[in-house]
């Protein structure tokens, strides 16, 4: 691993436990009784991702495209490290990268169709592998956003629990951009309450924990409080 200059780590080591002390001062009677912070690691220097990994801070990593994270986890600086960290696909899963993803990825949290969620399972069907899934949910009208309809997503998750090799185990969202977080907090809730709902219990009947993957770097306190239990912090954690 790269080395880091001793000023650098103590930033990072400074970071990860602002991070988590913001996470914990925020729990709420609505918040989960275990909150994880995922580490969105698409922009961080490795360097920076593996010595947080080895510290034992970071248990789990996000990336956005199956490539990058094939040069870094499996053939690159990160692969040394893989199997101690739990890595998540949070991105658009193009179905021509299904498979590269399950074989890659422990979780992919971005499932937004049928026909993706069908690659999916073919593709873990062909490796004897369950895959654990979130349903990335929509919630804005931009074009460039991922997701599907929060109302066409029980449709969704009914039709992937036939499928025999996916595991759907929550749901993911990315909130509108530039909105105060105290703005949000409505539409956080009404995905919670989806949440609750739709995936009742701590975990699911294949074993997997569910999760409810909302919140960010800006937002992540308002988000915990109303429920999220998978925030994603990218930009507040390598600043």
């Amino acid at each position: 691993m790269i080395a880091i200059e001793s000023a650098r780590r103590e930033k990072l080591l400074e970071n990860f436990e602002s991070i988590s002390g913001k996470a914990a001062a925020a729990r709420t009677p609505r918040s989960a009784p275990a909150i994880e912070i995922l580490a969105v690691t698409k922009y961080a220097d490795p360097a920076e991702v593996g010595y947080l990994v080895e510290s034992g801070k970071v248990l789990s990593a996000g990336e956005n495209k199956v490539q990058d994270a094939v040069k870094k986890w499996r053939d690159g600086p990160l692969a040394e490290l893989r199997s101690r960290v739990t890595l998540r696909f949070i991105g658009h899963l193009q179905t021509n990268k299904a498979s590269d993803a399950v074989e890659l990825f422990d979780w992919i949290d971005s499932v937004d169709s049928l026909k993706l969620a069908e690659r999916i399972n073919r593709h873990a069907g062909d490796r004897g592998k369950r895959v654990p899934v979130l349903i990335q949910l929509k919630l804005t009208d931009s074009g460039t956003q991922g997701g599907i309809d929060p109302a066409s997503a029980p449709g969704l998750l009914e039709e992937m629990k036939k499928m025999s090799f996916l595991c759907p185990s929550g749901y993911m969202a990315i909130a509108p951009a530039g909105r105060d977080p105290e703005e949000l907090r409505p539409l956080f809730r009404e995905v919670k309450a989806m949440f609750d709902r739709d995936f009742p219990g701590e975990t699911n009947a294949c074993g997997f924990k569910n999760y409810l993957s909302l919140g960010m770097s800006g937002d992540f306190e308002t988000a915990v409080q109303e429920g999220s239990n998978l925030p994603r912090i990218g930009s507040l954690l390598f600043s």
